[in-house]
């Protein structure tokens, strides 16, 4: 009964920010957000199965978009949100799992898109296996950098991912073949007969185009929460976890460490490939500028906001990076001020993240 009723006030308050318009308004909301964040620990809101937790935030979801059906913006921001937490899932797999260092998300979210402008623009592949391919690509992509990934640690291997980073925007803005500086336009997304950039209507029901593209992504992020979770019970997440941990204790139980970075950063760049497509489907047109190294210290501050490891602790935090630019508009570049602020903030109070990583069970291993 609190997870419902939890569900339902986090669900209105979603819908009053999306429509709010006046500032006042906005810093109104913002500031019960803040409280009811300090709050809800001690008021014990949360409890009962996880699988109802599921239920109910796709449900939220759902009766979201039902409501903003006509509200092209809101729904694009919705859409955003879910396709940016599907990226961050494939990092949470890298960082939060087996430790593996990578700052270059954007770039193999950029990987995907590109790799979907292509195929969608030269070949008559179905879209949806245009998605599952601009995650292979990023992951086939991803194998160059392991190699000098494995032979380092630390700050070096950080330094190894951005370096790739700027040489993949490099390489797309001198190739012409893929648009050059100015970028490539994608096709429409169709899947069946579903033409995606048209408006929906069914019977007396009728809403914004963009509630395709809502739904297609929460069910790709179902997926991907699925397999990540999955995996974090498994055998192979507490593998993952020793590599983590200490590598020369690992290898001393018999771990094949290099292989379970490997797997690890193979998985995660897939994933964020998949949302990397996705993302270009929807907006349509993909340039070198959408992929820099600003937008992977993005991704990686979502991932410290939220708690490295817990994938609700991302999503919370997504939901807070994507909002807070887009409806403090109207303070112009010094909103990024006010957001490195909070950045600072949580992680002096709260250097463990929004919702750190509970502690393991031996009951959900499997």
């Amino acid at each position: 009964m609190k997870a419902a009723v939890a569900v339902a006030l986090l669900t209105a308050f979603a819908w009053f920010l999306l429509r709010a318009e006046s500032q006042a308004a906005v810093a109104l909301l913002l500031g019960v957000g803040v409280v009811a964040g300090v709050l809800a620990p001690r008021l014990r809101m949360g409890g009962g199965s996880e699988r109802l937790a599921h239920g109910l935030a796709f449900a939220a979801l759902l009766v979201l978009a039902a409501l903003l059906r006509e509200d092209d913006f809101s729904l694009l921001l919705i859409a955003r949100i879910l396709i940016v937490i599907v990226a961050c899932l494939g990092l949470n797999v890298q960082f939060g799992y087996a430790g593996v260092v990578n700052f270059a998300g954007a770039s193999f979210f950029g990987v995907g898109g590109y790799t979907a402008a292509v195929l969608s623009r030269s070949t008559g592949m179905p879209h949806l296996l245009v998605l599952v391919a601009g995650g292979a690509a990023a992951g086939l992509i991803g194998t160059l950098l392991l190699l000098p990934v494995l032979r380092t640690r630390g700050h070096y291997a950080a330094l190894v991912t951005i370096a790739f980073a700027l040489l993949l925007r490099t390489f797309l803005e001198v190739n012409d073949t893929l648009g050059g500086p100015q970028g490539l336009k994608l096709p429409e997304l169709r899947v069946g007969p579903l033409r995606f950039n048209e408006p929906v209507g069914l019977g007396a029901f009728e809403g914004s185009f963009y509630l395709r593209y809502v739904a297609l992504a929460l069910l790709v992020l179902v997926l991907a929460f699925a397999v990540v979770q999955r995996l974090e019970r498994s055998f192979a997440g507490i593998a993952l976890d020793a590599v983590r941990l200490d590598e020369t204790a690992a290898a001393s139980f018999g771990l094949d460490v290099a292989w379970w970075k490997i797997a690890a950063f193979t998985l995660g760049n897939f994933v964020t490939g998949v949302a990397g497509a996705l993302s270009a489907f929807m907006i349509g047109f993909i340039a070198p500028n959408n992929y820099n190294f600003a937008e992977s210290l993005i991704f990686v501050s979502i991932l410290l906001l939220g708690g490295i490891g817990n994938p609700w602790g991302l999503s919370l935090a997504t939901a807070i990076v994507v909002l807070l630019p887009e409806k403090l508009q109207v303070i112009q570049e010094y909103r990024f001020l006010l957001f490195a602020a909070m950045v600072i903030l949580i992680l002096l109070f709260r250097p463990a993240g929004l919702l750190p990583r509970p502690m393991r069970r031996l009951g959900q291993v499997r």
